[in-house]
């Protein structure tokens, strides 16, 4: 018998959602693929512009690449390093998550992206599952297989970025915007430049489109809801991870007041939104049917998944220059 409350599905149920299985719109994939391509490249012509003239990158004088975009396409095509290298790690971190589920014969599509004319050109890739992840054992692999392929991804692209990059003293100061470094940036920064202080240094855009994979692998491994690690913390701990779901966003709430309040307000309102998105929209998770212990292979994934969130996470990810 099946946990309270959770319904085993029936035989037929299964054998009709097999026969009813929506098919691909692989044109609405494409064709979202190809606009965040447009968006992400307009942003990364600019950071190129920025970095050729030693100048700090300034987002909305260099809006003016979605104008000139219609006249004059080759106008961005030096974006593309920063937009090509930002899809791939985007790309493997879902890829990580559809070819898991596809493993397991979970039903689930092919990478949604989401262009978007933002700091970054995208507000970043989902998948849908549409069927049941009935283990403790699948639901690990599919949360986790995407945070550890997107890192992966990112590492080779950082290390080449961060040797592109150059010493730009006082950069950080004299732009509007002062991006965080997580702990991982900072290493290679300190292999590549080792005198150097972190707001000193001018990252290439290939390296930029690296720290944007950095952001979202963090954002992803949050213990939280619907996001991968909060899909790998109910792995481990159940039912019990709705009330930690709960408490964490009450955190990342927290966190986001004091900084509204005491420092930056850029911040303070990206996590007090984030929080509120996740609160009303991602606090659900499957019903699990085998809540089965997992294996010690996946207790040590889980710690690397730890590992990699404290390397990769930052307080402030944006914040404004002087503060």
């Amino acid at each position: 018998m099946p946990p309270s409350g959770i319904r085993e599905p029936r035989v037929f149920e299964v054998l009709a959602s097999e026969r009813f299985r929506p098919k691909h719109r692989y044109w609405l994939h494409t064709l979202l693929l190809l606009l965040t391509l447009v968006t992400t490249t307009v942003v990364g012509s600019g950071l190129a512009r920025s970095f050729a003239a030693r100048r700090p990158f300034d987002f909305e004088a260099d809006l003016e690449g979605y104008t000139r975009l219609w006249h004059d396409p080759a106008y961005v095509l030096n974006g593309l390093p920063f937009s090509l290298t930002l899809l791939a790690i985007l790309m493997a971190h879902e890829m990580g998550h559809y070819l898991a589920a596809r493993y397991y014969r979970v039903d689930v599509t092919l990478p949604f992206f989401i262009p978007a004319p933002t700091l970054i050109g995208t507000l970043g890739a989902f998948i849908r599952i549409r069927s049941a992840i009935l283990s403790k054992k699948i639901l690990f692999d599919i949360g986790i297989a995407g945070p550890l392929a997107g890192f992966v991804a990112l590492l080779i692209p950082m290390a080449a970025g961060v040797a592109m990059s150059r010493i730009a003293p006082g950069i950080a100061a004299h732009g509007e915007l002062v991006f965080g470094t997580p702990l991982v940036l900072r290493f290679f920064e300190w292999v590549i430049f080792p005198h150097a202080q972190t707001a000193d240094i001018y990252l290439h855009p290939i390296a930029r489109a690296a720290w944007v994979g950095l952001l979202a692998t963090a954002l992803n491994l949050l213990p939280i809801g619907q996001l991968d690690g909060g899909h790998i913390l109910y792995s481990f701990l159940g039912e019990r991870t709705k009330i930690l779901s709960r408490v964490f966003v009450a955190a990342l709430a927290g966190l986001g007041a004091f900084q509204l309040f005491t420092s930056d307000y850029h911040v303070g309102y990206m996590w007090l939104l984030w929080a509120g998105v996740l609160l009303l929209l991602g606090m659900r998770h499957p019903a699990i049917v085998d809540p089965g212990r997992l294996s010690r292979t996946r207790q040590w994934l889980g710690l690397a998944a730890l590992i990699i969130f404290i390397l990769t996470f930052t307080l402030a990810p944006i914040r404004t220059a002087g503060l």
